[in-house]
């Protein structure tokens, strides 16, 4: 894997406007040149708003790949805004698809382990003006991914990911909105999912949940 930082974004909380109300969103980041401290739960300079839904060790750093961003302007039509996707790492050549839940990598002067996807979620509506862009994101497949923070540390525009190591259970950080979104019956995938030592406490908790209603 040869991939590096291309951009670096941070937000705090702001409210918006959704079906006539106000909601805090932090989706809306701002670019920064860096170089900037990781932490356990963020970076500098930047707040999560809903830690129900993002943030927390297990979704403290989220990447979005450039790749994307030009399969999105394809198909949008139109040119995006930076971070638009509400990522704080902007990468280029991080192909998701080939990170697998518990891979650690060094980026800068940190060190992070690949946790999960991005799910959909409503407030990628609010970022684009269109409600509809939830179920595209979906349908895309392009999900990104979220970092736990193993070593806090500061990193820069151009810094590359080094994997450090991989699990001996190796799947691909994809896997788990596959089975989320479409195939609920992959029993299979299911046990090979929660075979993974480094998952995510509340993903283990909903596989472990759903596993006997496959199985009945």
């Amino acid at each position: 894997m040869s991939a590096r930082i291309q951009a670096l974004a941070v937000g705090r909380p702001r409210l918006v406007d959704y079906r006539g109300g106000p909601i805090s969103t932090s989706i809306f980041k701002r670019p920064i040149a860096g170089p900037v401290m990781v932490r356990r739960h963020n970076l500098d300079g930047d707040q999560q708003s809903d830690l129900s839904a993002h943030g927390g060790e297990y979704k403290a750093v989220y990447a979005y790949s450039a790749e994307h961003y030009e399969w999105w302007t394809g198909r949008l039509g139109r040119e995006l805004e930076p971070a638009n996707f509400g990522e704080n790492v902007t990468t280029v050549g991080l192909d998701e698809a080939d990170v697998a839940i518990g891979d650690v990598f060094r980026v800068g002067d940190a060190e992070l382990e690949a946790t999960e996807p991005r799910l959909p979620c409503f407030k990628l509506g609010i970022r684009f003006g269109d409600p509809g862009m939830v179920k595209a994101f979906a349908a895309s497949g392009r999900f990104g991914v979220y970092f736990r923070v193993v070593s806090e540390g500061r990193i820069r525009v151009g810094d590359t990911f080094e994997r450090l190591r991989r699990p001996d259970t190796v799947v691909p950080v994809p896997e788990l909105a596959r089975l989320y979104l479409r195939d609920h019956g992959d029993m299979a995938g299911i046990r090979r999912v929660l075979s993974v030592a480094h998952l995510d406490p509340s993903w283990r908790g909903y596989f472990e949940k759903r596993l006997p209603a496959v199985e009945g």
